[in-house]
């Protein structure tokens, strides 16, 4: 292949990958982010605060097969982006598990009456809905 032709095929390459580019917003993998997850007809939200998380979030909204388990720490008293709930899960400690103890498990809602008493929130059925970021 000429030089000529080897230039402009890489020229081709570039303005191709702007032009696929250029529909992404920066706000697409933007951190801190927020999770929306829904269990039996509640919804509760987790912050993502790192780009590892977010981009794991996106990964289980598009139906891939990774760890689909969100398990952390609960923070009483505090909604932060979990409102209406009173709790949050403490951002630095969200991990996504294959599987975890039955003791962490259950609803939103029984962690907001205290039936749940881990310290340690992982609803095996939760789904995520969204991905968005945090405003």
């Amino acid at each position: 292949m000429n030089t000529r032709i080897r230039v402009t095929a890489r020229i081709a390459a570039f303005a191709l990958a702007g032009v696929a580019l250029a529909g992404c917003s920066a706000d697409d993998d933007a951190v801190p982010s927020v999770a929306t997850f829904e269990i039996e007809g509640q919804t509760f939200k987790i912050e993502l605060d790192s780009a590892e998380l977010v981009t794991h979030a996106k990964q289980l909204l598009a139906g891939e097969e990774v760890a689909n388990i969100p398990v952390g720490t609960i923070v009483r008293d505090d909604p932060s982006v979990n409102e209406p709930w009173s709790w949050h899960i403490d951002p630095a400690s969200l991990e996504f598990a294959d599987f975890t103890t039955e003791v962490c498990d259950g609803l939103p809602e029984y962690v907001e009456d205290g039936t749940l008493t881990s310290d340690i929130y992982c609803p095996w059925l939760a789904k995520i809905t969204a991905v968005e970021p945090l405003k």
